[in-house]
């Protein structure tokens, strides 16, 4: 089978074509930049084509022959080669229906991690902890791993552990053996328009799951020595998981060696991930996850000997603000400096929407103080400069191109 992925080399979709080549699938794709995962496409022999996606590259492997045309979220209804493969009657879909085929056609039992917060970091540490006690996994990943690809397929691996998106209500198209719930608040008011509907579709995504877990019963935070209460909490789930799976294996692993395994975890790309000393970014960009990476900074500020922390803030979607504005009132407490970016705007091109500015969001803060509206330019870098070099922690918390900022100005 031919599939053509659009998007291909991002953290989505990257992983998605990796696992789908192992699986002896023909994969090819294109991309407008590379993306994080590119290195491992190309390392794969996966043919990628980078610029302007003009359907051009799609025709020529139309005419090689083109089975599946699937696609990122994010691509536009009039992206070129969207409208020619639907225009050429090849099967589209996203990427989910592609996984949920993938998980089928292999017979593997899915261990599908949902919900508004904690996705990524709790699928990579099942992934870290299956691979130290070899129980057989394939995987894809939402975020860049540090111990391992970002996504792959081991040949007769009884299991495979995937970030079930529920964006779009993607997370509907599986039926896991076993589903895992970090956390489950109000998100994406866009698809879900009240919190009723949002909970109905996880209401209904644990209905087609053969086991849930909601609350862990072998494991509490406390058993962990991670920065950050919500990456304790995160560890708990994911250790409850790895117990299942390795009962359900047959293979032997204690609660406590599964705690000292975990206590090792190395952490993934853009979770309190490390650019250089005394700098790091974060995906957080919904007012909870910056709360509790506020958290870890605050916990991790101590353990570095640092003098305070500074945050670069970017949102995400002027839409999701609308939303969340009224929840910025004390995330944000503890921290000593704030840099306010502009949203970071997203298939949002129709909207009719006013934009936020920083400065109304500040508003919203009971320490307004601290903030100041920024720019990602050198009058902000010289600012972090003089913080660093008064051995402040930086932590940039970003949806969008803030992380690719930070990282063209400190990464080592």
């Amino acid at each position: 089978m031919n599939i053509y992925i659009s998007g291909v080399s991002g953290t989505g979709m990257g992983p998605l074509a990796l696992m789908a080549k192992e699986a002896g699938l023909n994969v090819f794709g294109s991309d407008l930049h590379k993306g994080r995962v590119y290195d491992e496409l190309v390392k794969a022999g996966i043919p990628v084509f980078i610029g302007k996606q003009d359907g051009e590259f799609l025709k020529e492997k139309m005419a090689e022959g083109v089975d599946w045309f699937v696609h990122t979220s994010a691509l536009p209804y009039d992206h070129p080669e969207l409208v020619l493969a639907k225009e050429s009657g090849l099967k589209v879909s996203k990427r989910d229906e592609l996984t949920a085929y993938l998980v089928k056609e292999l017979g593997a039992k899915m261990v599908a991690v949902a919900g508004t917060h904690g996705k990524s970091t709790t699928v990579a540490m099942i992934v870290f902890t299956s691979l130290k006690l070899k129980i057989p996994v394939s995987y894809i990943a939402g975020a860049a791993l540090k111990f391992a690809p970002t996504g792959a397929y081991t040949p007769g691996s009884r299991y495979f552990v995937y970030e079930a998106d529920e964006f779009d209500r993607n997370f509907l198209h599986f039926y896991p053996w076993l589903a895992v719930l970090p956390s489950v608040t109000y998100d994406h008011a866009e698809i879900y328009h009240t919190p009723e509907e949002y909970l109905a579709a996880f209401a209904q995504f644990k209905s087609q799951s053969e086991n849930v877990i909601e609350k862990p019963e072998n494991f509490k935070s406390e058993d962990f020595k991670l920065a950050g209460e919500v990456r304790r909490k995160d560890a708990s789930f994911a250790a409850e998981a790895v117990l299942k799976m390795a009962e359900d294996a047959g293979i032997s692993a204690t609660r406590e060696e599964i705690s000292e395994i975990l206590n090792q975890f190395p952490g993934i790309s853009r979770r309190f991930e490390r650019i250089c000393e005394g700098v790091h970014s974060d995906y957080a960009h919904h007012p909870e996850e910056v709360k509790a990476t506020v958290e870890i900074a605050l916990e991790e500020k101590e353990l570095q000997g640092k003098k305070g922390v500074v945050v670069v803030y970017q949102p995400y979607q002027n839409r999701r603000q609308y939303d969340v504005k009224q929840m910025y009132k004390d995330i944000f407490k503890g921290v000593d400096k704030l840099f306010w970016l502009p949203t970071y705007l997203l298939r949002e091109e129709h909207s009719e929407l006013a934009v936020l500015s920083p400065k109304e969001l500040i508003s919203e803060m009971e320490n307004s103080e601290i903030a100041e509206p920024a720019e990602m330019n050198e009058k902000l870098k010289e600012k972090l400069d003089e913080y660093l070099a008064q051995k402040y922690l930086i932590v940039v918390m970003a949806g969008g191109d803030a992380d690719d900022w930070i990282r063209e100005n400190y990464e080592e």
